[in-house]
């Protein structure tokens, strides 16, 4: 049977209010771009008219501005998960509101096996991004995967936006497999990085698809430029890396490494580059960065896996132009498997997050600033982290020019805890925190990641209880934030009144 064409106004006209939509993509890489800006007019339509009119929002990470920026902006949006990094979606969910955005944060890989558990709800509408669609209903997607077979699966109808922009070509990039559930569940039979278990496209019964031609380009930009600071903290990650294979904690041949989205992320990949005691590695990631592409056509890294290209614009056009060469080295799968801590542990991943602050047992929050207002989301990092060979953070020491200190006495927000951590990086050192006891643990993170001028104050904390486990003091535990919020100034953190 033939597919059935409709303008993006039309496509937008089949979503009703309260309905349950799913989004494809990851990260902007990969995501739907004109339907759901005709969503939100159509919102700000029946909002004028005193209709009410939000939909329900399940996406594979954070989107592009054209989904969670114009959903927001148009109040329309009941609920959202599980990753996002746009302002106006922020502000929603951070906002003190008759009704705020429900915001769910998720690890990414659990997040389409929860749609099919049904505990989030059913999937009324799925709304993805192709760049070929074919009369028996095959979905080839873009750049980026998420939860898209799982959506297109369960969703009543499968809006496409079949996008000229991305050449057909990208058929053959994709491995789209999606789990059983428990319990008929089996295991991945993926062993190697470069292993392949599923489709090169999503299936999807014609009958239910609408299809909306786009030419849209690519919503990404760049990451700010590699300063002195994250080039030291990639320096000491690098460092650290030579220094275990030395001792034979990592094999001669290396294992695959995941990094998060970012600066960090870049510097830490260009400084492994540079280190020619660090041999040609393989990426096993969500996220495929403009640093990926670079170390593959130099040679440092042979192959790549992830759930999505989030590139700039001059990179993504770059990948267009030597799609023959790069896709023999990567492969774009969906989020439950990209993340899955099985395969995590099973390929020997080590994975590098960012932190916005650890405390001195090796605590670490990187999902709520000053433990209330919600940043981003817990992404993938869990995902890792949980799972990984060795689990690092990096975080610089401090932040608005020094009065935030990084490293404090206890997380104000905690999302993984000291058990899953091994290694705390910033630009000063690496606090190794392998085999070693509270005390030895807060020394070790104090003397090599925190600033200088920090450190004394951590010292005076770390000093006020001696008995425990773990040397920590309820009263005084927050006294760096406190500080902030009264002085605007961690380093006003005053320890001496809580002594005894």
């Amino acid at each position: 049977m033939s597919l059935t064409y409709v303008t993006a106004k039309e496509a937008a006209a089949l979503v009703n209010h309260n309905d349950n939509v799913g989004f494809s993509g990851f990260t902007h890489a990969g995501c739907p771009k004109v339907v759901p800006v005709e969503i939100a007019k159509r919102a700000e339509e029946e909002h004028a008219k005193g209709n009410p009119f939000k939909i329900g929002m399940f996406t594979g990470a954070s989107t592009g501005d054209s989904i969670d920026g114009s959903l927001a902006r148009a109040n329309a949006v009941k609920f959202r998960t599980p990753y996002q990094t746009n302002k106006d979606m922020r502000n929603a969910i951070n906002a003190v509101q008759h009704e705020p955005v429900q915001y769910f944060d998720m690890h990414l890989s659990q997040v389409a096996q929860e749609i099919r558990y049904g505990f989030l709800g059913g999937v009324d509408v799925a709304i993805v991004e192709a760049c070929e669609v074919t009369d028996s209903g095959e979905i080839v997607p873009t750049s980026g995967v998420g939860i898209m077979p799982t959506i297109c699966r369960l969703a009543k109808i499968v809006i496409v936006e079949l996008n000229d922009k991305v050449p057909a070509k990208m058929r053959g990039v994709h491995d789209l497999y999606e789990l059983q559930d428990p319990p008929k569940r089996r295991q991945i039979n993926i062993f190697e990085v470069q292993g392949r278990v599923g489709l090169e496209y999503v299936k999807v019964d014609p009958a239910k698809i609408y299809v909306v031609r786009t030419s849209q380009e690519n919503e990404g930009s760049g990451f700010a430029p590699v300063d002195d600071i994250t080039a030291k903290i990639g320096e000491n990650v690098s460092g650290f890396f030579v220094s275990e294979l030395k001792k034979g904690n990592i094999p001669p041949t290396f294992l695959p490494i995941q990094s998060g989205v970012g600066n960090i992320a870049n510097a830490v990949l260009a400084s492994m580059a540079q280190n020619k005691d660090i041999p040609r590695f393989e990426v096993y990631t969500e996220v495929i960065q403009d640093a990926v592409l670079d170390m593959m056509q130099k040679g440092y890294i042979s192959f790549a896996s992830g759930c999505s290209l989030t590139l700039s614009n001059e990179a993504m056009e770059r990948f267009y132009r030597d799609l023959d060469f790069f896709k023999n080295k990567l492969v774009l799968r969906p989020s439950e498997i990209s993340n899955n801590p099985g395969l995590v542990r099973r390929l020997g991943v080590i994975g590098i997050n960012t932190a916005i602050e650890a405390d001195i047992f090796g605590n670490i929050n990187s999902t709520h600033v000053m433990g209330n207002m919600m940043m981003n989301g817990i992404g993938g990092s869990g995902d890792f982290t949980r799972s990984a060979y060795i689990s690092i953070f990096v975080t610089p020491s401090t932040a608005k020019g020094g009065k935030i200190s990084a490293i404090v006495p206890k997380v104000a927000h905690e999302d993984h805890s000291e058990h899953s951590v091994k290694v705390i990086v910033s630009e000063y050192g690496v606090a190794d925190l392998r085999g070693k006891g509270t005390y030895a643990r807060a020394e070790e993170i104090i003397e090599k990641c925190a600033h200088p001028d920090y450190r004394p104050l951590l010292h005076d904390y770390l000093s006020l209880t001696k008995k425990g486990h773990t040397p920590q003091d309820l009263y005084a535990c927050f006294e760096f934030h406190k500080a902030f919020m009264e002085t605007g100034d961690m380093i006003n953190a005053d320890f001496s009144k809580y002594k005894k």
